[in-house]
């Protein structure tokens, strides 16, 4: 059985950090397209960034580069986000998410994600 589950959020002040982990179990990570996606309160699903394991390519949408680090933790089945001088907007609902083919063409916003996990809330107060 295929599951995503994200860990890590939580409630920090401006300018803190946090740490999100989405463990995956059911097929393994490696050489894989996987992502973290966000929704707040009253918006749209926002695409945040996306990781190509075979090679470590990365993507960011723009108002997280620079402040967010995904990555693909060696030896674990786990993609993991990285997140620095966090600010109210990034309050919301974090989602990951992974294509269970193989291979890292389409690994951008609009990747064709088959699974996705439950989210963790990361609340950021000013």
């Amino acid at each position: 059985q295929v599951q995503l589950a994200e860990s890590g959020g939580g409630s920090v002040q401006a300018g803190g950090s946090l740490r999100l982990s989405c463990a995956v179990s059911g097929y393994t990570i490696i050489r894989k397209c996987a992502g973290w996606f966000r929704q707040a309160p009253g918006k749209e699903r926002e695409w945040i960034a996306t990781i190509y394991t075979g090679d470590g390519r990365t993507y960011y949408r723009d108002s997280v580069k620079g402040r967010f680090t995904i990555s693909q933790p060696i030896g674990k089945n786990t993609v993991s986000l990285e997140m620095n001088s966090l600010e109210p907007e990034d309050t919301a609902m974090y989602y990951c998410a992974a294509k269970s083919s193989s291979g890292g063409w389409n690994c951008g916003p609009n990747a064709p994600f088959d699974d996705w996990g439950q989210g963790t809330q990361v609340t950021v107060s000013s």
